[in-house]
């Protein structure tokens, strides 16, 4: 990088590739606040949020020469993350470590943690899988973490307009799938 301050994360991750520590710090500075967040979201368990977070920028520092540069660096690390995270709870039996009971000091569950455990665990869960991966991207990225369509847009590298037309045929093909037809 020789002083200067690269534009783009895609510079970055270039920089990264080519063994420079100080852009995967400036990268980790970028996106480590908002990658924890989201993997907050999805695991109640701290020690594994950091743990998973420093494993994705193991993972790019090993990884940052297969980046092709289609889409965001975002979205590409978010999905090194999501990866971890899964891999990381699969050993553990699908569970984090903290019990669901002493964070929430024994109240029930909200609304939101119930649908994002049906999302999960449910019949959502297994239409959700059915969706192209595609679709299931942008349905993740809008409803399951609360972008708008631009922010998801920015993130996966699409346009905003295929945003919407892939979350509208989603959730069509959601409805089929999960609403029950009267005989």
């Amino acid at each position: 990088m020789e002083g200067r301050i690269p534009a783009s994360d895609a510079e970055l991750l270039r920089a990264v590739a080519n063994d420079d520590t100080a852009a995967l710090k400036m990268l980790y500075e970028r996106h480590a606040p908002w990658l924890s967040i989201r993997l907050a979201r999805r695991c109640n368990d701290e020690g594994v949020v950091a743990e998973v977070l420093q494993d994705t920028f193991v993972a790019a520092w090993r990884g940052a020469g297969s980046y092709r540069g289609d889409g965001e660096v975002a979205g590409w690390l978010w999905g090194v993350a999501v990866r971890r995270l899964v891999s990381r709870l699969r050993r553990r039996g699908g569970r984090a470590e903290v019990p669901f009971e002493d964070v929430h000091d024994g109240l029930e569950a909200s609304v939101e943690e119930q649908v994002l455990e049906g999302v999960e665990y449910g019949d959502l869960g297994s239409a959700l899988a059915r969706l192209s991966p595609e679709m299931r991207a942008v349905v993740q990225a809008t409803v399951l973490d609360g972008l708008t369509a631009r922010e998801a847009a920015r993130l996966l590298g699409i346009p905003t307009n295929t945003v919407k037309t892939r979350l509208f045929r989603a959730k069509a093909q959601l409805r089929r799938e999960l609403v029950e037809v009267p005989l």
